[in-house]
C-alpha cells in the first residue's frame, strides 16, 4: 500500500536497477509454485516476482549467474491454495476436458481406458444431460485430471479425438 518509494530507496533503485519488467498474476502463481517445491520456500506474490520473471524469461538470463531476491511470506491460505491450483494448470499438471458423447452404456468406461493408458489420474467427473442445445441422446462429460505436463494432455486428447470422441471447449 505504499504510494511512493522512500527517498533512499529511490536513490538505490536509481543507481543500481538496470531494467524493470513485468510479469502476469499466471506467471507468479506458477513461480511460487516452483518455490515450494523445488527450494521448500513459501512466498508472497511480490516476493516470488523476481523468480518469475527468471522463469519465464523475461530478461536475457542465459549463461549468467543470476540471484532472485525472495522475500515475504505473508500469503494467505486461501489464496496459496488458489495459487497451487493455477500453477499446476499452467505448467500442465492440472487440466479440465469437456467431453461431448453419445449418452449410451461404455462410453465413460471407453474414455477412461483411454486417460489411464495414458498415464493421468481422474481426479473428479461430471456428466451432464441438462444441456438443452444438445441432442436428446447426448452428455457433456468434465473430467478433472491431474497429468505430468502439457505434453501428456495433448496426448490424451488426440487419443481422445483419435477414438471419435468431441472435445469441446468449457460452456458458460
Amino acid at each position: 500500500a505504499v504510494k511512493t518509494p522512500g527517498e533512499t530507496t529511490y536513490e538505490m533503485v536509481s543507481q543500481y536497477v538496470d531494467d524493470v519488467v513485468t510479469v502476469s498474476e499466471d506467471e507468479i502463481a506458477a513461480a511460487i509454485l516452483a518455490l515450494m517445491e523445488n527450494q521448500k520456500l513459501v512466498a508472497e506474490g511480490a516476493g516470488a516476482t523476481p523468480v518469475a520473471a527468471a522463469l519465464f524469461n523475461k530478461l536475457p538470463l542465459a549463461g549468467k549467474k543470476t540471484v532472485c531476491l525472495i522475500s515475504g511470506g505473508n500469503i494467505d491460505v486461501n489464496i496459496l491454495s488458489r495459487v497451487i491450483t493455477r500453477g499446476m494448470v499452467m505448467s500442465g499438471r492440472k487440466t479440465n476436458l469437456m467431453i461431448a458423447l453419445e449418452d449410451k452404456p461404455g462410453q465413460l468406461s471407453l474414455v477412461s481406458d483411454i486417460v489411464s493408458a495414458c498415464g493421468a489420474n481422474v481426479v473428479s467427473v461430471h456428466h451432464d444431460r441438462s444441456d438443452a442445445n444438445m441432442a436428446i441422446t447426448s452428455c457433456f462429460l468434465k473430467l478433472g485430471l491431474e497429468t505430468r505436463d502439457a505434453a501428456q494432455i495433448e496426448q490424451i486428447k488426440q487419443k481422445l479425438t483419435e477414438a471419435g470422441f468431441k472435445l469441446v471447449t468449457e460452456r458458460a
